[in-house]
């Protein structure tokens, strides 16, 4: 059976991001519950220099994907960027004010 891919992470300010794990994929465990401690990141809309060193190829920092990406950055990066105002996120990964964009 094929695990369900989260849809893309969009923030605030339109950073865009995949944020995968399950079996197979690039993630701590690598099973298909989690939660999960290190995840997958894909095809980020601009570079992010807190995952460099996860990068699979720096020379093309939005067209490769992030391994083992610990789950804290996931949240930096949303912050960062505003809140996340679509997508998902695998299991272990946190919402809380900073991460979450609500409407006023």
């Amino acid at each position: 059976m094929f695990k369900k891919r989260n849809k893309q992470v969009v923030c605030a300010d339109g950073f865009r991001m995949s944020v995968q794990a399950g079996d197979g994929m690039y993630c701590t465990p690598r099973d298909d519950y989690g939660p999960y401690s290190e995840v997958e990141i894909g095809y980020p809309s601009e570079r992010e220099e807190c995952i460099m060193p996860y990068c699979e190829d720096p020379t093309q920092p939005t067209d490769t994907v992030y391994a083992y990406v610990p789950t804290q950055f996931v949240t930096y990066i949303i912050a960062k960027h505003g809140g996340m105002v679509s997508g998902g996120l695998p299991n272990g990964i946190f919402m809380n004010k900073f991460t979450a964009k609500h409407e006023e």
